[in-house]
């Protein structure tokens, strides 16, 4: 009989949603969750708490080290390739998985998800993340690769305009510039670079595996016994620079304008919040007032959107929310429109007429229902599970008590949070013009 492995181990379990799932203490340092699903795919996710922001850090009681912006994906597309010149995606397709990668702003995640050779994909998986091989021709190979993708990015309207009002909004948190960095920028970097970068950032103690799926406890932890170390390493004290403690509290600039190949004007309004609480659990309660408020203010069965829609001042796809991490965050309102001047006017005039006090109760009832239901959408498929889940764990906060956080945000809290959340002083306006 095969002996079993069992490890420190937390079950988080929610009563509204009927979900749970399992945090697994490995003995090298790796945090496992395991979220057990009856779905035909299993997906999987291999993550740190390292994204494109973290370009200022300090290891232990070193001085401040900065490195090119870029290196956290740049890092990303590198991992890929193993010391023997193999490319673990290949492997991945041999395997029947179906393999991919992405950087954002706080967070790298490498995946996969299959219907067959799980054991195989998972062991690769762990493999490769674990085992950074970077050679100098392969830094130089990969310029060209990294310099076409930020030139299809910088051709694209809407990341430009996302980007303008990030940039209009942020005077000197590096949010404001592209996760890919800049043909300039990515030049500078070296394997030196990239190995100080992942030893500060790719230590287990850092990092998460999600398996969400037709997933077994003891097959995932024999796989993990059997691919990473049998210990955590001493603990190695690295302290990301908080980037909000920058910024000023109103915009750096009103007004970011850019002219492109567009048929009509592209807007996004960006309302900056430094306001940003350090506790993961309070960022998780004021991101779901935030999500209520928006929903109450400029959603379609709202007065402003059907003014505006009306009046012909934008097309039906208007679009909104509000995003917050440890170090940044921000409302942003996007669409299209001929004068985004106007539509920032008509929503500035509706904001200024309402007091906190008179916010539609009935608006705050709906709000939360609409919420909820998205929220329990999500459970939905194992990828939306794995993905939330691992956002979730790099904000110190919980995925299923999310549930409970929206069920217990009270219109009073909601009203408290409106004065603040969109002053005229933290504004930004991004446009894109037509070029003729």
């Amino acid at each position: 009989m095969t002996e079993s492995v069992s490890y420190p181990t937390e079950t988080f379990t929610s009563r509204l949603l009927g979900e749970s799932y399992q945090k697994i203490r490995h003995p090298s340092g790796l945090d496992i969750y395991l979220f057990p699903k009856d779905m035909t795919t299993t997906y999987a996710l291999f993550g740190t708490r390292y994204g494109s922001i973290h370009n200022s850090f300090r290891i232990g009681d070193g001085e401040c080290i900065t490195v090119p912006d870029g290196i956290a994906h740049f890092l990303e597309h590198k991992l890929f390739l193993n010391e023997d010149g193999t490319d673990s995606f290949e492997r991945f397709s041999e395997y029947g998985a179906d393999a991919n990668a992405y950087t954002s702003f706080n967070k790298t995640a490498y995946l996969f998800s299959c219907t067959e050779g799980f054991e195989e994909s998972l062991g690769e998986l762990l493999d490769f993340v674990t085992h950074p091989h970077f050679p100098e021709e392969a830094i130089k190979s990969e310029l060209g690769i990294i310099t076409e993708e930020i030139r299809m990015y910088d051709d694209s309207p809407s990341d430009r305009c996302f980007y303008g009002m990030l940039e209009g909004m942020y005077e000197k948190h590096s949010i404001r510039r592209n996760i890919c960095g800049s043909a300039e920028s990515i030049r500078k970097i070296t394997p030196d670079l990239l190995y100080t970068c992942y030893r500060a950032f790719y230590r287990l103690s850092n990092m998460a595996l999600i398996l969400c799926g037709r997933v077994d406890e003891q097959t995932v932890l024999k796989i993990a016994d059997a691919h990473l170390p049998k210990s955590a390493p001493i603990p190695l004290a690295v302290t990301p620079v908080n980037e909000n403690r920058l910024e000023k509290p109103c915009a750096f600039q009103p007004r970011v304008t850019q002219k492109m190949q567009v048929s009509k004007p592209l807007f996004n309004i960006g309302f900056k919040d430094t306001d940003i609480p350090e506790s993961g659990r309070e960022r998780q309660r004021k991101d779901a007032g935030m999500a209520i408020l928006n929903e109450m203010l400029f959603s379609r069965a709202g007065t402003l959107y059907n003014s505006l829609l009306d009046a012909g001042l934008i097309t039906p796809g208007m679009s909104y929310g509000y995003t917050i991490s440890e170090t940044s965050a921000y409302n942003s309102i996007a669409g299209e429109a001929d004068d985004p001047e106007a539509v920032l006017e008509v929503i500035r005039r509706y904001l200024d007429g309402i007091r906190p006090e008179e916010l539609s109760k009935e608006d705050f009832v709906r709000g939360k229902k609409v919420m909820y239901a998205e929220f329990v959408k999500s459970f939905d498929s194992p990828d939306s599970i794995a993905n939330n889940l691992f956002s979730f764990v790099c904000e110190d906060s919980e995925l299923l008590s999310y549930a409970d956080t929206l069920e217990s945000i009270t219109y009073e809290e909601v009203c408290r949070l409106f004065p603040g959340a969109f002053r005229p002083e933290a504004t930004t306006l991004s446009v894109i013009l037509p070029l003729a």
